[in-house]
């Protein structure tokens, strides 16, 4: 069951992660042009986590009280992850924007690619911060990333969608690093955020983790919509095919 649990997770993983960049994309092409918009539908459906939570929660508590056992915690987070995880979920949330922006300047190859250097910056701050030991494979797919980064810097604007400025452009493409890099810092802080738990980190508890963080850059993502006056410039136009803009 746990190898079947396993390879389902892989494939929603593989779905979202290749899919989700193509329908993103899709949208500023069609001429969406609400970049908080998409920064808020990348997190906004965290309240799905409540439905597996739930049935943990039952699990424990049916097991509390089979076993007569008053010290087994239903809830797992502790306040101080709970702190921290709030921390995660506004990087989370000004991570999502500047992806969503890049998404909408540069084609979903080259913002793809570029995003594949969170690798690099996942291994740099893992180094810092969890003191991750270097290998000659690690080496080496870090180098072959920098490259690919460099020879896109270089010919930058020879992939350049049409009607769009160099300036932004380059900011896309701009954006699209930073994306990468505070997706890089992210991993390295959750890794040390259990490490600093001091107890066991389970199923349930990275559920609760992921909720709270997702909840939080949700929210990040609905100021900076009320900010940017999102609410006010619903479009909708479904003539010719068009899709909500």
């Amino acid at each position: 069951m746990k190898i079947v649990l396993l390879v389902l997770n892989c494939i929603f993983l593989a779905v979202g992660t290749c899919g989700g960049p193509l329908v993103m994309r899709l949208y500023f092409i069609k001429g969406g042009k609400r970049i908080w918009l998409s920064t808020w539908l990348q997190t906004v459906a965290w309240p799905i986590n409540f439905l597996p939570l739930g049935i943990s929660y039952f699990y424990s508590l049916k097991n509390i009280n089979d076993n007569n056992n008053n010290n087994t915690k239903v809830i797992l987070m502790t306040p101080r992850i709970f702190v921290a995880t709030i921390g995660i979920g506004v990087l989370q949330g000004f991570g999502n924007y500047f992806y969503s922006y890049g998404t909408a300047k540069l084609p979903v190859s080259t913002s793809g690619l570029l995003f594949a250097t969170q690798l690099a910056f996942t291994t740099g701050f893992a180094f810092l911060i969890a003191k991750l030991k270097f290998t000659s494979y690690l080496v080496n797919a870090v180098i072959l990333l920098t490259i690919g980064v460099v020879l896109l810097a270089l010919h930058s604007g020879g992939d350049q969608p049409e009607g769009e400025t160099k300036k932004e452009y380059i900011l896309g493409f701009i954006m699209t690093l930073a994306a990468a890099a505070l997706s890089g810092l992210i991993f390295p802080l959750v890794e040390l955020i259990y490490k600093k738990a001091h107890q066991a980190i389970t199923y349930t508890l990275v559920l609760e983790f992921q909720t709270v963080y997702c909840f939080v850059a949700t929210i990040v993502a609905t100021i900076g919509m009320i900010i940017n006056k999102d609410f006010l410039q619903k479009q909708l136009n479904l003539e010719k095919g068009d899709i909500i803009t």
